[in-house]
């Protein structure tokens, strides 16, 4: 059984990968894919390693990312269309950036040429607000079964989402979504790939409190204001993308320290007493990267309260809940101040994940649910 799978990448992230490694651009497609994997950021190839493991051929497409695209359709003979539109800015003010930003003919020669070129068994897309629906159809005949892969945000109600034959998610109300459309849905929920643990460098935990997440105003408004009672309160340093939706008065801003991706997040958390996580303004289930991230490098998770939590982890002994601001606020003094109970729970929240919750785990519940539909 062969898979493709397809994803793409944050631009900002894209913009610190090629500016971290100078002249990456110019190498090859299996250098660059190197590159980006060792990042660790987002799924890496969590997925296809994982998959290899079981016994089965795959391989990831990164699709928005304009170097490693290019570079497989020049290796691949295929001529890329010229459509570029140039766009010149000052990175840090004083480092030429140029960007190119890509239209639909480019995103969709290529990657309809790799589809024909692999032929996959299972084509997952991970990225089904980023894929036009209808190239999805063009290009279904060289793939045996259609698999999209989503989350929690909404996705648009006018869209045609038929095209596909199944869909996964780690988010219940997803799975009905995509039911009551007629769409065949299955749950499969979010991981930690254990080898991420090498690439951490051991030492003194000298991270009190953190937080790692992003702020977006449609979905963030209510995890914006817990952090910006507990800011106002605590010394909790704050990793985000960006801060362009918060107040200019707003007491992250005190405790902003920057972007951290891939590696660099893993330490972070993994240098931490404790850290935060909170699933802002969805619906009561427990769902995101941070619940594995957290406790599979081994740091204790403080997260909100969620009825289906006990699902994953055992509140209490593997993970703390809080199920307001005031209430996190207390746990995080108590915690602080009672370490032998904090390292416990730390070690039990670890030992659950990589027991439990690896992406070996999830692939192997994954390939069992599309030979079901195979």
């Amino acid at each position: 059984m062969k898979f493709l799978i397809l994803n793409a990448d944050y631009p900002d992230f894209l913009r610190q990968l090629y500016s971290q490694h100078p002249g990456l651009e110019r190498q090859s497609y299996e250098h660059q894919m190197r590159v980006r994997h060792e990042s660790l950021f987002g799924l890496a190839d969590f997925y296809s390693t994982n998959l290899r493991k079981l016994g089965y051929e795959a391989w990831d497409i990164h699709a928005n990312n304009r170097f490693l695209q290019t570079a497989w359709a020049k290796e691949h003979g295929l001529k890329v269309a010229s459509d570029w539109q140039w766009q010149f800015r000052l990175r840090r003010g004083i480092v030429p950036w140029v960007s190119r930003i890509y239209k639909p003919r480019w995103f969709n020669d290529i990657l309809a040429a790799q589809i024909r070129h692999c032929k996959p068994d299972v084509l997952l897309n991970q990225k089904m607000d980023g894929v036009n629906n209808d190239f999805l159809r063009e290009i279904k005949p060289y793939v045996k079964l259609l698999v999209g892969q989503h989350a929690a945000n909404r996705l648009p109600e006018t869209k045609n989402w038929s095209v596909y034959d199944l869909v996964i998610s780690s988010f219940p109300p997803t799975l009905d979504w995509f039911r009551l459309k007629g769409i065949a849905a299955e749950l499969n929920r979010l991981g930690f790939e254990p080898r991420v643990l090498s690439h951490l460098k051991d030492g003194e935990k000298r991270i009190p409190i953190s937080f790692v997440g992003s702020f977006y105003d449609a979905v963030h408004n209510t995890r914006i204001e817990w952090l910006e009672y507990l800011s106002s309160r605590l010394e909790v340093k704050v990793w985000s993308p960006h801060t362009k939706n918060l107040p200019a008065a707003s007491p992250i801003l005190r405790s902003y320290v920057g972007p951290a991706w891939g590696t660099e997040m893993y330490q972070v958390l993994r240098d931490s007493l404790l850290t935060l996580n909170h699933h802002g303004n969805i619906p009561p289930y427990a769902n995101n990267l941070r619940l594995y991230e957290a406790t599979g490098v081994g740091t204790m998770l403080l997260t909100d309260w969620k009825p289906n939590l006990y699902e994953i982890f055992e509140p209490g002994k593997e993970v703390i809940a809080y199920r307001t601001a005031e209430e996190c606020a207390e746990l995080i003094k108590y915690y602080l101040e009672h370490e032998n109970e904090r390292r416990e729970i730390a070690r039990a929240g670890q030992q659950r994940t990589l027991r439990d919750h690896t992406y070996y785990n999830r692939l192997r519940e994954l390939v069992d649910i599309v030979q079901k539909y195979l």
